[in-house]
């Protein structure tokens, strides 16, 4: 039976599922604070990442995110304040980082990544509208030995998990990336990562699901919720009332405003992190994850995407310098003959990822309101889970069988 479905956020998350409840056949609207120009969705590293499959709060990072905070240009920034949901936050993140609930985590991470994978694919496969998207997987480059060994430990993980990965000496490295003048000793090299040109993408899908039928309001900012038993009413914004039988939570960032607002705590803290696009020749071609300084580097379609850090400090837009060169002087230090000039550095932009305490998105429905499915809390992995993430979304709302177990990702869940 087709819905009436308002989908709160416009960015791949919430764009995602518009396209999965679009093809199930509901009448679906978009709406966002923003003009669709700018965020995390734009800003990304474009990466399709099964490797990736320690979640954020993994043990050790406590001590390291001690140590770096006293580190301007460190990768991963905590800001210290005295706000009750930062601290309720920090302390769900510190129970979180233990090896057990990191080994139950890295199976379902590794499940959605490939399922959202397999969907991006088969979404290029129907040529529906034109993107880039290339299958070269992924290096993790490394300069020293500890590194590279804490690196292959992941790697052995991954490959019990059936990825197929493989340890690469620079000989070897340079055979695969002939260009790319490498100035590391080698890299874990997963060859079961994609990789995309995020802005382009995220411009022609929107402009699809607009020809299919799908409403997209820019300038709707939240003003006020109606909920009785249990049940959203409708919305309203700077412009107009919204009434829908089902309403999608995808506002990334923002989530936990909205969720405030029906006395939901959805805990998430926004992570701040920065690109650099150097439009000229860099003869790079294959991702690649500079190892000791956190820093991701895309060959995208038509320039070079460098990307890093992570700074939790609340909402905020504003580009720390220093944190911008520190990216661009690690690029510079894994490629021999690359060099990021001023100009580039002063282009660079920032987004807001969606940080949850355990590094597990919230998909599903909250027992507090029943007409509301929650999408949100991916973290870096947003761009990766998309269209994982629409898909279960539109099954949730259909009440069908789920294409995964979504438990783990369950809005209520204890921490």
């Amino acid at each position: 039976m087709s819905k009436e479905i308002v989908i709160i956020g416009g960015g791949i998350i919430g764009l995602s599922c518009a396209y999965y409840l679009q093809k199930e056949g509901h009448q679906v609207t978009v709406i966002d604070k923003s003009n669709f120009t700018s965020g995390a969705s734009f800003v990304n590293a474009g990466y399709i990442t099964p490797s990736h499959i320690v979640p954020l709060s993994s043990p050790g990072i406590i001590n390291k995110g001690i140590i770096w905070m006293f580190n301007s240009s460190s990768p991963f920034y905590v800001k210290p304040r005295l706000d009750f949901d930062f601290l309720q936050w920090a302390y769900a993140f510190k129970k979180s980082a233990t090896d057990k609930k990191v080994k139950r985590a890295m199976p379902v991470i590794k499940d959605i990544n490939i399922i959202s994978r397999d969907l991006y694919a088969e979404m290029k496969s129907e040529n529906i509208f034109d993107f880039a998207y290339d299958h070269k997987g992924l290096l993790m480059l490394y300069k020293t030995d500890k590194a590279g060994e804490e690196e292959w430990k992941v790697a052995e993980e991954a490959i019990k998990l059936g990825l197929k990965v493989d340890h690469l000496r620079k000989e070897e490295l340079n055979k695969i990336d002939p260009k790319a003048d490498f100035n590391c000793k080698g890299a874990i090299f997963f060859h079961s990562d994609a990789h995309m040109t995020p802005n382009n993408f995220i411009i022609e899908f929107r402009n699809y699901l607009e020809k299919v039928g799908v409403k997209i309001l820019a300038n709707e900012e939240i003003l006020s919720v109606k909920l009785s038993n249990n049940r959203i009413r409708s919305i309203q914004t700077t412009n107009k009332t919204f009434k829908a039988d089902e309403f999608v939570l995808a506002a990334g960032a923002w989530s936990q405003n909205f969720a405030k607002k029906i006395n939901l705590n959805i805990p998430i803290q926004a992570g701040k992190g920065y690109r650099i696009n150097v439009t000229r020749e860099t003869y790079i071609s294959i991702p690649a994850i500079l190892c000791e300084a956190k820093v991701a580097v895309t060959p995208m379609q038509g320039f070079t995407r460098f990307a890093g850090t992570m700074e939790l400090g609340g909402i905020n837009h504003k580009i720390n310098p220093v944190r911008v060169n520190a990216i661009a002087s690690a690029a510079e230090k894994y490629y021999n003959h690359l060099k990021i000039n001023t100009e580039e550095k002063q282009d660079a932009q920032c987004g807001l990822r969606p940080c949850s305490p355990d590094g597990l998105p919230f998909i599903g429905k909250s027992k507090k309101c029943t007409n509301l499915t929650i999408a949100t809390g991916h973290a870096m992995m947003g761009w990766s889970l998309g269209p994982a993430t629409g898909k279960l979304v539109s099954e949730v709302i259909d009440g069908k069988n789920t294409s995964m177990d979504i438990n783990p990702f369950h809005p209520d869940r204890k921490f």
